[in-house]
């Protein structure tokens, strides 16, 4: 509502007020950054100090209020904004600026180390790429700007001179950055756990002309439930969305644990896969100086996502499709101009693809942080009931390095750094430090003697070539690939772990030396087994009666039934065709219930079951996920079949575990860390002894 008179404002009215301040931001810091969208201007912000050689301040409008570069821009005639809106949009500008200086960075030093083949750089093109690139590029960024350089050489014939001339100025979203304004303009307060209050002033029109344009409106915003009650509150960022309605970014902080660089015993290692997202094993570090060694238990942690990948590529497929056939469109409209008839009828066709082409991308964008968030929950959750204080990753930077990987490339859609950071966030909130570790070679080295290793599709096929399945000649090791790549990852980071760096900015730590050790696979201490389990039932059972075991009434055993197609009588089977044949190992040995006779009005079978009278339907056992959309009276109604109970129990753990029903990964078990050898550096684990006490609290 709007504050001075007491009026209440409906949603439409409401986003049209804030769709023109995002509008006057957004015209604002177009013509600020296409007025300093030149070499020099960026050496200035990459420099970091004034003309008097002092450091710019961190906030941007303030830093472009130092530098007079809003005084150059002239400000459209007729319209007021007050100094406070103008502070917005100089932030919004000065943010465009400095992010187009990491683009900046990465594009110089393609340019630097411009390769004699584009498409396939060599191992020393590589090495000399990496030592003047900044920190932290990935494999992607490499690509990407290389591919958009080879454009522009095919285009001019020549290299570009830097990133001004390679591309043009950057596009500016219609958004109000409200931080950069103080209460003079905008206030936030909580009001309850569920509630926030913004006061921002708004514009009455498009184009105000004076103050009296402006008006005070009390916004409720209502918080979902992932901000805890004591999280603190900053202030958000309006923007409009295309479904018409306004969204509120709203940052929130709490107080997180700190963790530690080093230091550390117990850790989790997880290796990015194809087939699988992530493939993670658990590792502990023993022994002190030149002893140290990492052992793991050898059980493996696996977020298959194969379902949802494929439902992705799917996906993706859609939305290339579309995308041709939109251009398509617009180019017949082209070729044939205004005055033709079908030119409208393209055009409308082209317009209906592009609705079409932006659903399919949303629900992409939608599908890819679902997934991302799922496999961070899932790895997390690993950590905290393994009791391990650090989880490695591999480096992105260093992941993608060669020229042509089909791997790769179908996994470029699932957002890896998306992952990494919702890793990072969750881990923070539970205590957990989360480090990157060079990539390159983990999966070409043993993990138990550090020899070659052969890649085979499976175990049974050692004498073909493959992706899949990971052999040593030297030790015999056999296990998956990215298993093996897991425990190499996890020796990396443990082994290394006094080479861990951390950045004050983003506070991401990384370890870039690579320390290689070998990984030995122990067992964990016995507690309360299988074995004491069924000595307690053996000694309270009542005594079992002497002689050989026999029914009552019974005078011979029962025979054994032949099973398999050679033990089987074919002249028993000729000679008594009713009763059916075996066909197959794999089919039940069941026999064919014969036909009756109709009696008296009710058909009635051997076993006693009534074919007239309906049975009762009863919900399925373990079935609580219906499908989105429809009802449970339209799932349980007669004659619909049902699925199984196996079936409905896996999909509903499922659900409940990662968010996704056909979604197969590790269940979390709250383990003990406590294996391997003990302090005396034995080599195998000391077992320990507990008597059966039917009282006590057994913990597994």
């Amino acid at each position: 509502m709007i504050e001075s008179s007491g009026e209440r404002v409906g949603q439409r009215v409401l986003l049209e007020r804030v769709g023109f301040l995002a509008q006057l931001s957004r015209e604002l810091a177009v013509a600020l950054v296409a007025a300093r969208w030149d070499e020099d201007c960026l050496d200035v912000l990459a420099a970091g100090v004034d003309e008097r050689g002092e450091a710019l301040p961190s906030k941007g409008w303030m830093a472009m209020r130092r530098l007079n570069w809003p005084q150059t821009v002239t400000h459209p005639a007729g319209v007021y904004v007050s100094d406070r809106v103008r502070r917005g949009a100089e932030e919004y500008a000065a943010r465009t600026l400095r992010l187009a200086l990491h683009r900046r960075g990465i594009v110089a030093a393609v340019l630097a180390a411009w390769p004699a083949d584009p498409g396939r750089r060599t191992d020393g093109e590589w090495a000399a790429l990496r030592k003047l690139l900044p920190a932290g590029v990935s494999g992607a960024e490499i690509r990407n700007r290389t591919r958009q350089i080879r454009q522009f050489v095919a285009e001019h014939q020549q290299l570009p001179a830097g990133l001004c001339v390679l591309e043009g100025p950057p596009q500016v979203a219609p958004q109000v950055l409200l931080a950069a304004m103080d209460r003079q303009q905008v206030t936030l307060v909580r009001v309850d756990e569920a509630t926030a209050r913004l006061r921002v002033k708004l514009p009455l029109c498009a184009v105000p002309a004076t103050g009296r344009d402006w008006a005070w409106h009390v916004i409720d915003i209502r918080l979902p439930g992932t901000v805890a009650p004591d999280a603190v509150l900053h202030t958000p960022t309006l923007r409009t969305t295309l479904a018409g309605r306004i969204a509120v970014d709203l940052p929130h902080s709490r107080p997180a644990p700190l963790t530690k660089a080093s230091g550390h015993t117990v850790a989790l290692g997880f290796d990015w896969g194809v087939s699988t997202l992530l493939t993670g094993t658990l590792g502990r570090l023993t022994g002190k100086g030149q002893t140290r060694r990492v052992v793991t238990d050898g059980r493996p942690l696996v977020f298959d996502a194969t379902v949802i990948s494929a439902a992705l590529h799917r996906l993706r497929g859609i939305r290339e499709h579309l995308a041709a056939k939109r251009d398509h469109y617009r180019a017949l409209a082209d070729g044939l101009g205004a005055p033709h008839l079908a030119w409208g009828e393209h055009l409308g066709r082209a317009r209906v693809l592009e609705a079409e082409h932006e659903r399919v991308c949303a629900r992409i964008r939608h599908l890819n942080d679902a997934l991302a968030w799922a496999a961070a929950r899932w790895a997390v959750d690993q950590a905290v009931a393994l009791g391990a204080n650090v989880i490695y990753l591999e480096d992105l930077a260093t992941l993608e390095t060669r020229g042509h990987r089909r791997g790769n490339a179908r996994l470029s859609g699932q957002v890896r750094g998306t992952v990494a950071e919702a890793i990072r966030h969750l881990a923070a909130k539970a205590g957990v430090a989360v480090a990157t570790v060079p990539a390159r070679g983990t999966s070409k080295l043993c993990p138990g003697c550090l020899g070659r290793l052969t890649h085979h599709p499976a175990p049974d096929r050692l004498h073909e070539r493959g992706w899949k399945w990971a052999h040593c000649a030297g030790c015999g090791l056999s296990m998956d690939r990215d298993h093996a790549a897991a425990r190499r990852i996890v020796s990396r980071g443990l082994l290394a772990q006094s080479h861990t760096t951390t950045e004050r900015a983003t506070n991401t730590r990384t370890i870039r030396t690579t320390v290689e050790g070998t990984v030995a696979p122990v067992r964990r201490p016995k507690k309360t087994t299988r074995r004491l389990r069924r000595q307690h039932h053996a000694e309270m059972a009542p005594p079992r009666p002497r002689g050989p075991k026999k029914t009552p009434g019974k005078g011979h055993p029962t025979p054994t039934k032949p099973s398999g197609p050679r033990h089987r009588d074919t002249r028993h089977a000729a000679a008594n065709p009713t009763q059916g044949s075996q066909t197959s190992r794999r089919m039940p040995d069941a026999r064919t219930v014969p036909a009756t006779v109709l009696t008296s009005g009710a058909v009635q079978r051997p076993a006693g079951h009534d074919t007239t009278t309906p049975a009762a339907f009863r919900p399925v056992p373990g079935h609580g996920v219906p499908a989105p959309g429809r009802l449970e009276e339209q799932l349980l109604r007669p004659g619909r079949a049902r699925l199984s109970r196996r079936t409905c129990r896996r999909r509903t753990r499922a659900a409940e575990r990662t968010g996704f029903h056909h979604l197969h990964a590790t269940e979390v078990h709250p383990l003990t860390p406590r294996f391997g050898p003990p302090d005396d550096n034995r080599r195998r684990p000391r077992r320990a002894r507990k008597a059966w006490k039917p009282q006590a609290h057994t913990e597994f």
